[in-house]
């Protein structure tokens, strides 16, 4: 079985990966695919003081399939599966005919990104900073709620940041998490 890459519709990969799965079971190709897969990354955004957890596509407009490409499998993809457009393709030449044929993947590449996939369900999350040095921040939660501040320093592995604080027309410097200010 070869890995091959999916043209989608732009944000339309999961659709399109599910109505997939049910033609292939419906026409009964199980034996052919071993898997159809959308790459994603998870990560930590926090906005307005919540930290949630998104998923963002690797490659938008990409679904990827394992399978052992024959007519009927390449037909139901091109025709039946809404909002896919087929294979990524290279021309070839057949004496005086020129037809577009999919290409599977070179292994190293397929290795490289399920690499990438296993490593996404090891790691739950990335935190996905949106604070710079410098920054002029709100504290929203706890004891300084209410104060304004500098970003100084930002400790991603810890998801925290250190903010110099004026209290009492001194110059202070505070631990917040990231769930604890916004930017101003």
């Amino acid at each position: 079985m070869k890995w091959y890459v999916l043209r989608t519709a732009g944000s339309k990969e999961k659709k399109a990966k599910d109505y997939l799965e049910k033609e292939i079971e419906r026409c009964g190709l199980q034996e052919q695919v071993a898997q159809v897969l959308v790459p994603v990354k998870r990560e930590i955004v926090t906005k307005n003081g919540k930290r949630k957890v998104v998923e963002k596509l690797l490659f938008p407009g990409y679904v990827l399939i394992q399978a052992i490409l024959n007519p009927e499998l390449e037909y139901i993809i091109r025709n039946c599966v809404p909002g896919m457009s087929g294979f990524l393709t290279e021309k070839r030449t057949n004496g005086s005919q020129t037809e577009r044929v999919a290409v599977p993947l070179r292994d190293d590449e397929a290795r490289r990104i399920l690499g990438d996939q296993d490593e996404n369900v090891d790691n739950p999350a990335e935190t996905e900073v949106n604070f710079a040095v410098g920054d002029s921040v709100k504290i929203t939660d706890g004891p300084f709620n209410g104060f304004s501040g500098t970003v100084d320093a930002i400790e991603e592995d810890r998801s925290k940041l250190k903010v110099i604080v004026v209290i009492f027309g001194r110059k202070t410097l505070l631990e917040l998490s990231f769930t604890q200010v916004t930017k101003e």
